[in-house]
């Protein structure tokens, strides 16, 4: 991410140190300009690229690592049926033909890693079948696919089984195989109940059409099913936003997500925009369309057990979504799954022939591999808990003097009370809860409190530079 000196309420711009570049602004809004930038969380902060000639050997040690403690599984399916403009994941046009394909390359995947040693170990506590459209999957096909990975993997008798999914081409036949299969969750891609910006941003299902999809899939209960929804999307009112969560919240569903709109550079909204096609809601207004929707979900009854995600009941478990924040180990599969395993990270090659082609052999399926930084029990301590809505540093400033890294509490105190002073959060005891500013600043603050550390802790630890395994 980019670090930006921000303007503090007592700043001496000839005697900065380096720590300001991530102090926040003090003002009367935090909502609207704690920060220049909402930032990012980079999965890879901290982390070194294997070589490319030594990929294939370390990525067969990997694969020959038992894992240590619980983990989850990512499955790709990498077809959708149009490309919408927000979207910058993009992959692969859905053809009717390509899906049994897919499938059985998939399933001989998972048949490869059923005799390595990476499936040994706890059981896996949460699957997740994204995209891409994983939807798009003709019904028999995703029963096949859900069977196939209940059938090679060490899950856990509770799994929680994630299915992601759009209204177009989700009928009920294909929810019944779904639910027969195993699938125990549903996360169906909303972003909006308004028709007019639904239109405008590529969605083909109406309003109405949305609503009886949700109902019908709530009146089935058979699984929890959760909708994401956007905010800052062109031509979309502060009203239009707390409107469509209210709408989600009178329809009977498990939880939602409420996220900021991330204009990425590759998605067709980005271009749109900045050919004057389309206008976006100014980034300094976004802060007030995230209190409007915390707002609504709380008068619901919905409670926050993330800082973009909001449940009524304990049937919603969001148990894959945490996992990851926290640092769980992950297998991979479909072409473009991306895995973290045995203190690295790598990513199948996303080429459709080509992992079709390598699936079920002994070839090397990684396109690329990082090692994780060796602050990465710190860092995944601190992503978990801000994920949260606090930071408790009782376990980083464990992990950081197992490491020889130095002092959590007074590597980080300045840094956290500026945040307290700028109003993003307030101190309880030991524990920094964050306000709703710093709720909704949370991946901003968490980047720049990540790569702050890497910055002072990395260069000093005594622990010895990570290692493949052996």
């Amino acid at each position: 991410m980019t670090h930006q000196a921000e303007r503090t309420g007592n700043e001496d711009a000839g005697a900065r140190q380096p720590l300001e570049r991530f102090f926040a602004r003090v003002s009367d809004d935090p909502l609207a300009d704690a920060f220049a930038g909402a930032g990012t969380v980079h999965p890879f902060v901290g982390m070194t690229p294997v070589p490319d000639a030594d990929v294939a050997e370390v990525w067969h040690r990997v694969m020959e690592t038992p894992r240590a403690a619980p983990g989850v599984a990512y499955v790709h399916v990498p077809f959708c049926e149009n490309h919408c403009l927000f979207c910058g994941f993009y992959q692969n046009p859905w053809r009717s033909d390509a899906g049994a394909a897919y499938v059985d390359a998939v399933l001989k995947h998972l048949e490869k890693d059923a005799g390595r040693a990476c499936l040994q170990g706890p059981p896996l506590r949460a699957v997740y079948l994204g995209g891409g459209t994983p939807t798009t999957l003709a019904a028999s096909d995703v029963a096949r696919l859900v069977e196939g990975l209940r059938r090679a993997l060490p899950l856990a008798g509770d799994c929680e089984i994630t299915l992601e999914g759009r209204v177009v081409s989700f009928d009920g036949e294909k929810a019944r195989a779904a639910f027969d299969a195993g699938v125990n969750r549903l996360s169906i891609g909303i972003q909006s109940f308004d028709d007019g910006i639904r239109r405008s941003m590529g969605r083909k299902a109406g309003k109405a059409e949305v609503i009886r999809f949700l109902e019908d899939l709530v009146r089935a209960d058979r699984a929890a099913v959760i909708v994401d929804l956007i905010y800052g999307l062109p031509g979309q009112s502060l009203e239009d936003f707390a409107a469509d969560v209210g709408l989600a919240a009178d329809l009977g569903l498990d939880g939602f997500d409420l996220y900021a709109l991330n204009l990425i550079s590759r998605a067709p909204l980005a271009s749109a925009i900045a050919r004057g096609k389309h206008r976006p809601v100014p980034r300094q207004d976004l802060g007030r369309y995230y209190a409007a929707g915390s707002a609504v979900a709380a008068r619901a009854g919905f409670e926050p057990i993330t800082t973009s995600h909001w449940r009524r009941g304990a049937r919603e478990r969001n148990l894959y979504n945490a996992a990851i924040k926290s640092g769980a180990d992950c297998l991979a599969y479909g072409a473009g799954g991306g895995a973290f395993l045995a203190g690295h990270s790598f990513r199948h090659t996303a080429d459709l022939s080509d992992y079709e082609k390598r699936a079920g052999t002994d070839a090397c399926l990684a396109a690329g591999m990082v090692r994780m930084s060796p602050l990465a029990p710190v860092h995944n301590a601190v992503k978990a808990g801000m994920e949260e809505g606090f930071l408790d540093p009782v376990e980083p400033t464990q992990y950081l003097a197992g490491l020889g890294g130095g002092d959590f509490v007074a590597l980080t105190a300045p840094l956290l009370g500026q945040w307290c002073e700028a109003g993003l959060m307030e101190r309880s005891g030991r524990v920094y809860c964050l306000t709703l500013a710093g709720r909704f600043w949370q991946v901003a603050m968490t980047g720049r409190l990540l790569a702050w550390l890497e910055e002072e802790a990395g260069p000093s630890l005594r622990a010895p530079a990570p290692q493949s395994p052996s």
